[in-house]
């Protein structure tokens, strides 16, 4: 009987190297699929604003599934836009104060105070419409003054200084307006230029109001002061390391000075559009709107540490809410769901920007 020949050396160098080989095509494999998550973060990391357009893609595809093609009619879809130009407007103003790590809390209560003034001044004062307009846009700059005085020289946190003027300037409003409303017919009347904002006109089957074509330009204004001046890059700076940027010789005082009047003035711009959305003024309205700003920011990749986002992103998020709240509701969802999914999409936004700066560093 033939007996079994021992393995030789080169018996066990051809093991070996099979056994190197396996393993160094996991190691290459380990390492391609490492490469390929560093590449994605990076790409997160450059482009804020793709996570959330990802996100408003899949949401508009979901409800076109869940709802039909009624979601994706025309009149719908401007309908959106409709219902997220208070929300988006403010969430402007509420992402340059964040992108230079702060907070704005008192942005719904300057657009209220701001909204008073300018229904009052035209109709109980009878100041000419254009007058009452820019009397109630200095109410705003003047409120984002008063922030950013807080901010700036008693170098209190924007936390802490906005949560106190959102309380001064509410009590203000319902002071000068002796918590009464002005009706539409009023304002009509007296002073339609205040309403404005209201005024429809119908394209390719779809209603826009000249409010949303505003709130659209003043993305674009922003966006360019931005990305295309030495402002917009020293709000940048200021966000992302106030410390380095006055070693560099840029005046962060001043910059965030001027980050919170062009908020202000932004916010009485949103008064001016609430009135044309309501067709009146109310002391009550936009009792959320500060909440909701906030909303917009975060879903829209802006970070709350400052220093990092788009104002584009924040269209995308306030139109992620609107999409949202739209598309549930034609599937008959309760309000309280509405919310929770609201609420749902803020938790997973803030956790993804942690992870991509915790990645990115």
């Amino acid at each position: 009987m033939t007996q079994p020949k021992p393995s030789g050396p080169h018996d066990l160098t051809a093991h070996e190297h099979a056994a190197e080989t396996s393993v160094g095509q996991v190691a290459r494999f380990e390492e391609e699929a490492l490469s390929l998550g560093r590449r994605i973060h990076r790409f997160f990391h450059a482009n804020p604003t793709a996570a959330p357009a990802l996100v408003l893609v899949v949401s508009v595809l979901a409800f076109v599934v869940l709802v039909g093609e009624r979601f994706l009619a025309p009149f719908n879809l401007s309908l959106v836009l409709q219902q997220v130009t208070i929300i988006g407007t403010l969430g402007i103003a509420q992402t340059l104060i964040i992108l230079t790590m702060g907070i704005d809390l008192s942005v719904g209560a300057i657009m209220v105070l701001s909204s008073v003034v300018m229904g009052r001044m035209a109709v109980d004062y009878g100041l000419p419409p254009s007058l009452a307009l820019a009397v109630g846009l200095a109410t705003g700059a003047i409120c984002g003054l008063i922030n950013g005085g807080l901010v700036t020289r008693l170098k209190l946190p924007p936390f802490i200084a906005t949560l106190g003027t959102w309380n001064v300037f509410f009590a203000l409003n319902l002071w000068y307006s002796k918590s009464e409303a002005i009706r539409s017919q009023e304002i009509a009347a007296t002073a339609p230029l205040l309403q404005w904002g209201g005024t429809a006109f119908e394209l390719f089957g779809a209603r826009f109001t000249y409010g949303s074509i505003l709130m659209l330009a003043l993305f674009c204004g922003v966006w360019y002061a931005l990305n295309w001046t030495a402002w917009g890059r020293h709000v940048y700076a200021t966000g992302d390391d106030k410390d380095a940027a006055e070693l560099a010789g840029i005046r962060t005082r001043r910059v965030l000075l001027s980050v919170y009047i062009v908020a202000g003035l932004i916010c009485a711009i949103a008064a001016w559009l609430l009135i044309g959305r309501t067709g009146s003024v109310s002391p009550q309205a936009g009792f959320t709107a500060n909440l909701d700003s906030i909303t917009a920011v975060v879903i829209g990749g802006t970070s709350l540490f400052g220093g990092r986002g788009s104002i584009f992103g924040t269209l995308i998020g306030a139109l992620i809410v609107g999409v949202f709240r739209n598309g549930l509701a034609l599937a008959g969802v309760d309000v309280l769901w509405q919310e929770f999914t609201v609420g749902m999409l803020i938790i997973v936004a803030v956790t993804t920007d942690q992870w991509i700066r915790r990645v990115a560093a």
